[in-house]
């Protein structure tokens, strides 16, 4: 009996100092978790909202692409080139080869594409598109802007599905795009995807395979990969509306791609619509930007504006030209356009061709005795010979 009570005594001993322990246990790793400010049971539960979150995001994409896949397309460029006998000699006679490739997207059910200037840059070439389905569909050229690297491709048919446009005006910084493209002129509806690394960047871009290069303004900068090929394709954000169309990729580096913004595509759109065609603005003068090298070599009272001046037996101001009919003179030097300063970056010429025809712009000029005068000038449509 007596063994039985110490049997008995030391099994309740035992159960207290399990649960002695366990107390002291629990309340222990309280501390340190407080101490690490961590909390095992909510590291379990953040890592699985993580993981549901990274899921989630992948579905986006692939359901992005999935819906936006049939509304781009492979730009292929052909010509005529020389044709080579078997022993390397130049023939006279031609044979029709693809020279070039690029992308673009679809923006209205009846063919309307947009793509890079640069892509469709040969006048003499002739165009087609590859549909998300395999088939070449011939490509008509409607128009290539003479400011911005986009021009608009028209392809028979109807009942096309074209791609959202959205806004570049809100876009920020670190939000996730998605570029699509025909990268490296191979591999069609290639996918990639990054975040927005920069906003209003100014680039100098070349073509896909070594055409020539132009300063671009104002561009979106991106990690998500851009190829030689990708160039007209779009880039989208994470709802697949496009934001920008790519045009570029810094050369000697890796996931730096650029694209122009779509809300000033939207204005070429407008433009298309209204006349058929891009129609931009000339002034009709000739002139050099003023900096402080021009302004100490000539001797000015601003080291800003554009000098007006004669050169190459070209005129200062072209005769019957909306500046000569508003009295601007050569020597006098164009200040601001609408308020706009002219220096730097905002040059004379893509200041003007911002404004549409039929506009009516305000013109501030220096004249030669050092006078401040505004002119009233209209934009009509006139073609220097």
């Amino acid at each position: 009996m007596k063994n039985k009570k110490i049997l008995i005594l030391l099994t309740l001993s035992i159960i207290l100092l399990n649960l002695i322990s366990g107390i002291v246990g629990g309340v222990g790793g309280y501390f340190l978790a407080k101490e690490l400010n961590t909390n095992p049971v909510n590291n379990v539960v953040e890592s699985n909202v993580s993981n549901i979150d990274l899921i989630n995001n992948e579905s986006t994409i692939i359901n992005v692409v999935e819906d936006v896949g049939d509304s781009v397309v492979s730009v292929i460029i052909r010509a005529d080139t020389p044709k080579f006998s078997g022993f390397g000699y130049r023939s006279s006679e031609t044979v029709e080869r693809q020279i070039g490739s690029g992308s673009g997207f679809l923006i209205s059910e009846d063919g309307l594409i947009v793509t890079n200037r640069h892509v469709v840059s040969n006048e003499n070439a002739k165009y087609s598109v590859i549909l998300s389905n395999g088939e070449e569909v011939e490509a008509t050229v409607l128009a290539r802007d003479t400011l911005l690297d986009i021009a608009f491709l028209d392809i028979e048919g109807n009942n096309y599905k074209p791609m959202q446009l959205g806004s570049s005006d809100d876009i920020k910084v670190g939000q996730t795009t998605i570029a699509i493209g025909n990268a490296l002129g191979e591999f069609s509806n290639s996918v990639s995807t990054g975040i927005i690394s920069g906003l209003k960047r100014n680039i100098i871009a070349g073509g896909s395979f070594g055409a020539s290069q132009e300063l671009i303004s104002d561009v979106i900068q991106t990690d998500a990969s851009i190829n030689p090929g990708n160039s007209g394709g779009p880039l989208l954000d994470i709802n697949g509306k496009v934001i920008g169309v790519n045009v570029a990729v810094a050369a000697d580096s890796e996931n730096i791609g650029f694209a122009i913004p779509i809300d000033t595509v939207k204005d070429l759109i407008e433009r298309l619509n209204e006349k058929g065609e891009i129609q931009r603005p000339i002034l009709g003068v000739r002139y050099f930007q003023v900096n402080e090298a021009i302004q100490d070599e000539l001797d000015l009272e601003v080291n800003y504006g554009a000098i007006i001046i004669s050169g190459n037996n070209d005129p200062a101001v072209v005769e019957n030209s909306p500046a000569d009919l508003a009295g601007i003179q050569e020597g006098d030097i164009i200040l601001e356009i609408d308020g706009e300063k002219i220096e730097g970056k905002k040059t004379l010429q893509s200041l003007v061709q911002e404004k549409y025809i039929g506009d009516s712009i305000t013109v501030l000029v220096l004249t030669e005795k050092g006078n401040e005068i505004e002119f009233d000038v209209e934009l009509f449509e006139f073609q220097v010979n």
